[in-house]
């Protein structure tokens, strides 16, 4: 597109401000730029803002918030019966190659003191694999129990798993997995795409210059995972996530985050769930911790599902609790994991424009429009403009959701080394602390003190080690496979 009518565009638009240095750029800077502003859709930033304006003002009057109705969570904490049943039909899915996987992995692990992609952190295991590789090996290992439980060839069984990056982390990501050869898996069934950015707009709406030939830009958020199943996975292919769900014929989708250690990477429980329920898109949650816990919860906001943040409940709500099961009112405590149709991916577009992104205040490095010069600001002189992935479920015709149990399926990574809580040593804790039930399930003693850690491909969930049963572990160590296991005895 020609330089005049890029500007002719933005000046209709009430963004003519971007070209006050055009003049004085060099013809590097004026490509540079010029391209940067062909490939942003300003009249959507304009809707974005004046949705999120509108929204901030609406939230001053909420709709009543309401726990989750009866019946409309279910649990398989202490129902052995629903989630066997519920396994089986998730397997099949998964035989059927029905099933992909979509990884929200686009953070930097900064608190933790690295500039590299979470997932390549190492939280401090025995094997020292990083997040990457556990979840990569689940998947594995998956793919093999439902070829054997559903009479499958040997590797006929494939669940394509899509890795969202962002712009700061994609080439480390790729790069990673090519080192490390892709853990094992097809480097052909793993998709990686990028989450979009939006600019960043001072408090009247105008996009702010990072410099004086670049616009300031931040993520659009884990909900920007929407519109990047949309996108051209890259420059030179112009694919898309859900093209390519399309051509495999996956017809459910599990989405999760990438700092949980614990995750059940396409839980055939869920999976199974999910499809016998016949949802749209579903989440999967855990009771809470307390009722001060700062935490997410799904709840009812007015007569639509939605995630109600813990600084939205009173102390009144947060402590209300069901006169029949004693459980909190506000229980059903947000992790992040997802299913979705891929029908339902797709149908994201027909209602994005009616999702309100949410405003953060920031202080945003940007130039002087005056005098070109840069300006660090002390207080926030613009916002960022961010959609949540749980955003879509007010939207949602057939929602469901399913109680698991915290200490089997959530411990996340979220702060530095030290820290106490959801850190690296309590990450390391809780996996250990599952494989050590894993041993004792089946039939094992574990000596106090003893640290066994089980390679995802020994054990998905605890399955397939029957041959323990009358064991007793006195050495701690890593196995690779179960042979080694006899080792620690």
């Amino acid at each position: 597109m020609a330089v005049g009518n890029v500007r002719d565009r933005y000046q209709t638009a009430g963004h003519d401000h971007l070209f006050t240095f055009w003049s004085t750029l060099e013809e590097s800077e004026r490509e540079s730029l010029s391209r940067q502003l062909e490939n942003l859709d300003v009249n959507r930033v304009n809707r974005i803002y004046k949705k999120a304006i509108a929204s901030e003002k609406e939230a001053a009057d909420p709709e009543p918030i309401e726990p989750l109705p009866v019946g409309a969570c279910e649990s398989i904490v202490n129902d052995p019966a629903s989630e066997k049943r519920w396994r089986s039909e998730g397997l099949q899915a998964i035989a059927r190659g029905e099933v992909g996987v979509l990884l929200m992995a686009g953070g930097q692990g900064t608190r933790l003191g690295s500039s590299a992609p979470k997932g390549c952190y190492d939280i401090g295991l025995p094997s020292h694999k990083s997040l990457f590789q556990y979840q990569a090996e689940r998947i594995a290992r998956l793919q093999v129990v439902a070829e054997k439980e559903c009479n499958k060839p040997a590797g006929s069984v494939v669940m394509p798993w899509y890795v969202m990056t962002s712009g700061p982390t994609r080439r480390e990501t790729e790069a990673f997995f090519t080192k490390n050869k892709f853990f094992g898996l097809n480097s052909k069934n793993v998709v990686f795409f990028e989450q979009g950015t939006l600019p960043c707009l001072t408090a009247e709406g105008k996009i702010m210059l990072e410099s004086t030939s670049r616009v300031a830009v931040a993520p659009d958020g884990n909900g920007g995972l929407y519109a990047a199943t949309r996108a051209p996975l890259s420059k030179s292919n112009n694919s898309t996530v859900l093209s390519d769900l399309t051509d495999r014929g996956v017809l459910y989708v599990h989405a999760y985050c990438v700092d949980n250690c614990l995750v059940k990477v396409a839980d055939p429980v869920f999976l199974g769930y999910c499809i016998s329920k016949q949802a749209d898109c579903a989440a999967k949650v855990v009771p809470k911790a307390s009722p001060s816990e700062s935490v997410g919860v799904v709840a009812r906001r007015g007569e639509k599902f939605s995630v109600v943040e813990y600084s939205e409940i009173s102390k009144e709500q947060a402590e209300l609790r069901n006169s029949k099961t004693g459980e909190l009112a506000f229980n059903a405590a947000n992790i992040a994991n997802h299913f979705y149709t891929t029908s339902y991916l797709k149908s994201v577009e027909s209602f994005e424009d009616d999702l309100a992104f949410h405003i953060a205040r920031k202080k945003i490095p940007t130039v002087d429009l005056k005098t070109g010069e840069a300006v660090k600001p002390s207080k926030p002189n613009g916002m960022k403009l961010e959609l949540f992935v749980f955003d879509v479920f007010p939207f949602t015709k057939r929602f469901a959701v399913l109680e698991v149990a915290r200490n089997e399926e959530f411990s996340p990574l979220k702060n530095a080394p030290g820290t106490g809580a959801d850190d690296p040593e309590t990450s390391r804790r809780d996996l250990l602390a599952q494989h050590k039930r894993f041993l004792e399930r089946a039939g094992a003693q574990v000596k106090d003190g003893v640290e066994i850690e089980l390679s995802p491909c020994v054990s998905y969930a605890g399955e397939g080690l029957e041959f323990v049963k009358g064991k007793t572990f006195t050495r701690s160590g890593y196995v690779e496979n179960p042979e080694e296991l006899d080792a620690l005895l």
